[in-house]
């Protein structure tokens, strides 16, 4: 048995879920609405302020999607009642990030300033030398982090450039010169 699977998932108050046929699964919070599609073969019913995610048999792509669903589920109900964010550091000498009206403006040692606009329902904020990205859904604050720190990946000699702020960068020694 899926062990995340089969764990019921709370609904906190203030959350509606609501399941419609096809597995939409569309669910209302005090943060805004997520609505997605998921898999046909598993059976998703909501039992006194639970959603309990059911599989058919044991096959191994069932097993798969039993615990992939009840996550997904889960990550919908914590977005709309608490939201998520990723926290973002860049690092090195004239580096710096900072904010255009939705617009994302980063200094990165390029030739030119490299412009990211805000996708829709994720929000940037610059401090300093952090970028918080924050949303309610959990799957586009990664891929816009994600994408962020794409710009200009942390390297492993002085460990410049954009990283996760609970990422390590296993550092290297540089070249030594002869004796």
């Amino acid at each position: 048995m899926s062990r995340i699977g089969r764990l019921p998932v709370a609904v906190p108050a203030g959350v509606e879920v609501k399941i419609a046929e096809n597995n939409v699964v569309t669910v209302k919070g005090p943060k805004g609405t997520l609505e997605k599609a998921l898999p046909v073969e598993m059976s998703i019913k909501l039992e006194d302020g639970h959603v309990v995610v059911t599989r058919p048999n044991d096959l191994k792509k069932m097993k798969s999607l039993h615990g992939l669903t009840r996550t997904l589920i889960q990550n919908m109900v914590t977005g709309v009642s608490q939201g998520y964010e990723k926290t973002l550091e860049v690092n090195g000498v004239g580096y710096k990030a900072a904010k255009q009206g939705k617009k994302l403006v980063l200094s990165l040692g390029y030739s030119h300033p490299v412009e990211m606009e805000d996708p829709e329902g994720l929000e940037s904020k610059v401090d300093g030398n952090k970028i918080v990205v924050s949303g309610i859904d959990k799957e586009k604050v990664g891929q816009y982090a994600a994408e962020i720190r794409d710009k200009r990946r942390p390297e492993p000699y002085k460990g410049k450039g954009i990283k996760y702020a609970d990422e390590v960068i296993r550092r290297k020694v540089g070249k030594t010169g002869k004796k």
